[in-house]
């Protein structure tokens, strides 16, 4: 009589199974389940090294970060200006490389410390800069929530690129709104080209910290 073993698992292999799972099923149906079956495990197997989604998350956000920090790695020497941009820009292409990964990223708390790398340095540039550390907090957390929550509205229409939600039909939209010229007229900039759209609210966000704080 021969005993079933489990197969031995780490973290690393969990994590990546659930960011592969999450491209197919989203964050609603990414469970410790599904992630068992992917793996050929028993959902308890997984216990050993997450006691919890939330746990799991906080671990697939913090692969997400230190993916797109080797990918894109923020270079030594830029102004704050260039730091805010090259970072936010970064965190958005992660953030679109997985579905629901602004929702994954949201709330989630980084493991580790690895963040604290690259934050050490922003922080560093802006108060070098002549920010102090209060106005470089709020300088760097404003442009990163902007750019998580707009990533998030950007998933709710996109999912994935080359995906569109059922629903966001911009000349459908506008004829239903017809009563409403400028609001129906208003879709096509909400609801279409979502890199340019970024890029202006982000500067905008810059253009906001340089008067807020005699930046300019």
């Amino acid at each position: 009589m021969t005993t079933r073993r489990t197969p031995k698992l780490d973290k690393t292999q969990v994590v990546d199974t659930a960011l592969r799972l999450l491209d197919d099923v989203g964050l609603d149906g990414l469970t410790l389940r599904a992630i068992a079956k992917e793996l050929n495990v028993q959902a308890p197997a997984l216990y050993w090294h997450f006691k919890n989604k939330q746990e799991l998350l906080d671990e697939m956000a913090t692969e997400m970060y230190r993916r797109m920090t080797a990918a894109d790695p923020l270079p030594s020497g830029a102004s704050w200006r260039e730091r805010l941009l090259t970072a936010n820009r970064g965190l958005r292409a992660a953030l679109l490389s997985h579905r629901d990964g602004a929702k994954v990223f949201s709330g989630s708390r980084f493991t580790g410390t690895l963040h604290a790398v690259e934050m050490e340095r922003t922080l560093r540039l802006f108060t070098d800069a002549g920010f102090t550390l209060e106005q470089a907090v709020r300088a760097t957390t404003t442009a990163h929530m902007y750019t998580l929550g707009f990533v998030t509205e950007e998933q709710g229409v996109q999912p994935l690129p080359g995906e569109r939600r059922e629903g966001y039909d911009i000349d459908e939209r506008a004829r239903r709104m017809a009563d409403f010229p400028l609001s129906a007229a208003a879709g096509a900039e909400i609801f279409e080209d979502y890199e340019q759209h970024f890029e202006d609210g982000l500067a905008l966000v810059i253009a906001g910290i340089e008067t807020r704080y005699g930046m300019a």
